[in-house]
């Protein structure tokens, strides 16, 4: 569960979202808009900006543990849809997101990004929300951030 040497998370990144958990190959960061439940999974591998750029053992861990991420995040919210993607015209650095859709979210059907301004959450709901998340991918809080 270690960095690769020489990576660093890009800034946007880091500035919104906020960690979760590190799994062997992700960091897996909460978005920072608490309309949408959102997942970032963030391959810790230096230069990474396309899937491809992974040796392929970590390639099928990402899916892996997008998958993994995924249905914990279905666990937790029973979205009416997931929405998972790794587009990268903004932030170059590979990421893939996982994101809880409903039909009454306030951007349906259309893309979350650029709707609306982010609504952070409250420390209480991001407390509960987190840790229905690790309950449901088999993780305990000691283990997370």
């Amino acid at each position: 569960m270690t960095s690769s040497p020489g990576f660093s998370l890009d800034s946007r990144l880091e500035r919104d979202s906020s960690p979760l958990v590190d799994l062997e190959l992700c960091s897996v960061r909460l978005m920072q808009d608490a309309r949408y439940p959102w997942l970032v999974l963030v391959p810790r591998r230096p230069d990474a900006v396309e899937i491809l750029d992974l040796a392929e053992p970590d390639q099928l861990l990402l899916w892996d543990e997008i998958r993994l991420c995924a249905a914990a995040l279905d666990r937790t919210v029973r979205p009416h849809k997931l929405n998972i993607a790794a587009l990268g015209n903004v932030v170059a650095q590979l990421h893939v997101h996982v994101i809880a859709r409903f039909e009454t979210d306030d951007a349906w059907p259309r893309p979350v990004w650029g709707i609306h301004a982010a609504r952070p959450y409250d420390a209480a709901d991001r407390e509960v929300f987190s840790s229905s998340l690790l309950r449901n991918l088999g993780i305990g809080r000691a283990s997370a951030f």
